[in-house]
């Protein structure tokens, strides 16, 4: 066992959470988890480990801390830490002449707990997307479906295709797409991102294929364009299903002839770019419908990636968590802990429409009334205090969240909405499919 390993034997793994979630996630140290029955076995072969952290009640600990006294003369024992579930202040003293190193008892101060264990251990990374490919941002997760992008990552940047992204708003496509540039041979040229949306037909040329001054008015000096400014390097097309089919017409030729002609221009630039596309429509079926250009439709369908929703991989909203708390802790200066298990619980039931970005918003907002200690299940949004959100909810459920809200905020349609998490459209819906209106709410009120 390597001396960076933390070796947790634990009575009942389940009410240590919050101890584990900082070991693996926040100080990023590899724990090897043994249950009570294997324990004796884990602790010896586990001599090379960097540290041990015992926990239970005071029956286990102490049959188990009599037990590393009457092994520890024949095996070089690392560090032990107690962390007992129903503790004294005898029971602490007797630990500590056992040969604990240090001890805690519920509840326990995460923060002083992590001192304790970095005395002994270094801040050695765990294996993450930062180690296996370079650049900035990390993916975060350890789901299959993440282990999964992160091959498929790996495999695109190694060669020189057009990438198609896909995936649901939110799911964090320009994020991939930043990490193909990254560790792809074109790494050390632009990145450049357009959202297809944002670009009407009227500025899409002097846009994308810059302009020659005097080509029309205010154009005082020349602009090679982004698609020339990107040139070597990496075209980040995003929402490329919004673009209009003048829009697609003009992306098709300058992919194929690998050249574009500013406006005003008398000849024309070749390129050397490689295209990455994103989108959260089903573009096999607008390609089908003829509302996206099939032949465009081809050169992008190259390399593929598909990013799964968060609902699908809930088991990554911990790992999500605890690194956007340390993201916004350093930004804002505050000393949040982390989200108890009641709050996680909570994060972990909501189905979450709108993916890792609304997970960070909400998040961010927790942020706003919480500069320390722990999040708790009062600090989340209305929604996830009071039902079970989006999804496959009983009835009674989203109506009496619907009329709660509507009376807390005495019939303000806009507050209501805000306090849910939901458009303002979203809410007009749900009142006709209930019949409920706002009149009823301030009457209540």
């Amino acid at each position: 066992m390597h001396r960076s390993t933390v070796l947790v034997v634990s009575h009942n793994p389940e009410r240590c959470e919050s101890a584990l979630r900082l070991l693996r996630n926040k100080q990023c140290w590899p724990v090897v988890l043994s249950d009570a029955g294997l324990a004796a076995h884990s602790v010896v072969e586990g001599a090379g480990a960097g540290i041990i952290i015992l926990h239970g009640p005071f029956v286990f600990c102490e049959s188990f801390l009599k037990f590393l006294a009457d092994i520890r003369p024949s095996q070089n024992l690392p560090p032990l830490v107690v962390l007992a579930v129903e503790g004294s202040e005898i029971f602490a003293v007797n630990a500590l002449r056992a040969g604990a190193s240090d001890y805690f008892s519920d509840p326990l101060d995460l923060a002083a707990f992590a001192e304790s264990v970095s005395r002994w251990l270094p801040m050695t990374p765990a294996p993450s997307l930062s180690e296996e490919l370079s650049g900035g941002e990390v993916l975060v997760g350890n789901t299959p479906a993440m282990l999964a992008l992160r091959t498929s990552i790996r495999r695109v940047a190694a060669t020189d295709c057009n990438v198609l992204i896909t995936g649901e708003t939110g799911t964090g496509k320009e994020l991939v797409a930043q990490l193909i540039h990254e560790n792809s041979s074109r790494s050390k040229y632009p990145l450049i991102c357009i959202n297809c949306a944002a670009i009407p037909d009227s500025l899409l040329e002097s846009e994308l294929f810059g302009y020659e001054r005097g080509a029309f008015t205010g154009a005082q000096s020349s602009n090679p364009g982004k698609l020339m400014t990107a040139n070597r390097g990496t075209v980040f097309f995003d929402e490329i299903g919004d673009m209009t089919p003048f829009a697609q017409a003009k992306i098709l030729r300058a992919i194929d002839s690998k050249e574009v002609q500013r406006l005003g221009a008398t000849r024309k630039y070749e390129t050397d770019i490689r295209i990455i596309a994103a989108t959260h429509h089903d573009l096999d079926s607008l390609a089908g419908s003829a509302t996206f250009r099939r032949d465009l439709y081809f050169r992008l369908n190259v390399g593929r990636i598909h990013l799964s929703p968060l609902r699908e991989r809930k088991a990554d909203i911990p790992c999500l968590v605890d690194r956007m708390v340390i993201e916004l802790n350093r930004k804002l200066g505050s000393h949040v802990e982390g989200a108890s298990d009641g709050a996680m619980r909570r994060l972990a039931d909501y189905d979450w429409p709108g993916n890792v970005r609304e997970l960070k918003n909400v998040v961010e907002r927790m942020f706003i009334n919480r500069s320390s200690g722990v999040i708790n299940t009062d600090d989340l949004p209305f929604p996830l205090q009071t039902c079970s959100p989006p999804g496959p909810i009983a009835v009674d459920q989203e109506l009496q969240c619907l009329q709660d809200a509507l009376v807390i905020c005495k019939g303000n349609k806009s507050k209501a909405a805000e306090r849910l998490n939901w458009s303002r459209m979203t809410l007009y819906r749900k009142m006709a499919k209930y019949k409920v209106s706002a009149s009823c709410a301030k009457k209540l009120a």
